[in-house]
């Protein structure tokens, strides 16, 4: 790493509000031992891929019926990864669930933040508003968000950070969801990436 920058890419599904809390910790120096260099969507037409754009950063399109199905799908995007030398892999609101041979291949180098404190509304089946809905259901008056490593295991790898987020009388699942992105997933999914490249940076240098 020459330039003493991680290279990052993030995978997204969607309006990329995560990745815009990436791009803004990039711009205000959060994130400064790393740096965003690709954004891939796996659905057509994302609006993350705006926001790459508007923020320079280059964004691809990969979706798992034009590659053929999900083997097609991670070998193109191992290629891709690969190709553009890429550090750290942040997923992002990335709605699907990765193969045990693409973790083992980026061990380390993958991140994800779940709308929870993990181990709590986690695992197969547990995203989007559902993890809000559970918690909701279930009468906790605590919540969060959990930025984790990758593997093999949905939701399952070793914890980086986390943050707690109080449920308030009369919240909805989307109050929720909204409360928690704000108060915890904006916060520590740049702070958990700059750990993770300046780790890497110290390691290479």
């Amino acid at each position: 790493m020459s330039c003493r920058k991680a290279r990052i890419a993030v995978l997204v599904s969607g309006g990329g509000t995560n990745l815009q809390a990436l791009i803004d910790a990039q711009k205000s120096g959060i994130i400064k031992s790393g740096e965003i260099v690709l954004v891939v969507s796996n659905k057509a037409g994302a609006y993350a891929l705006t926001r790459a754009e508007n923020a320079g950063i280059k964004g691809v399109t990969l979706t798992r019926k034009e590659c053929g199905g999900q083997a097609g799908f991670e070998e193109k995007l191992t290629a891709l990864l690969d190709a553009e030398k890429i550090d750290l892999i942040i997923l992002a609101g990335f709605l699907s669930i990765l193969s045990a041979d693409f973790t083992r291949h980026f061990e380390g180098r993958i991140i994800n933040v779940h709308p929870s404190l993990i181990p709590s509304f986690c695992g197969q089946g547990f995203y989007g508003l559902t993890v809000h809905e559970k918690a909701l259901e279930y009468g906790v008056k605590v919540t969060g968000a959990t930025v984790h490593f990758v593997n093999e295991i949905p939701d399952g790898g070793r914890i980086i950070l986390q943050k707690a987020v109080d449920i308030q009388d009369g919240d909805t699942p989307e109050v929720l969801q909204r409360r928690v992105m704000e108060q915890a997933e904006w916060i520590i999914l740049p702070r958990a990436a700059e750990l993770v490249c300046a780790a890497m940076v110290k390691e290479k240098a």
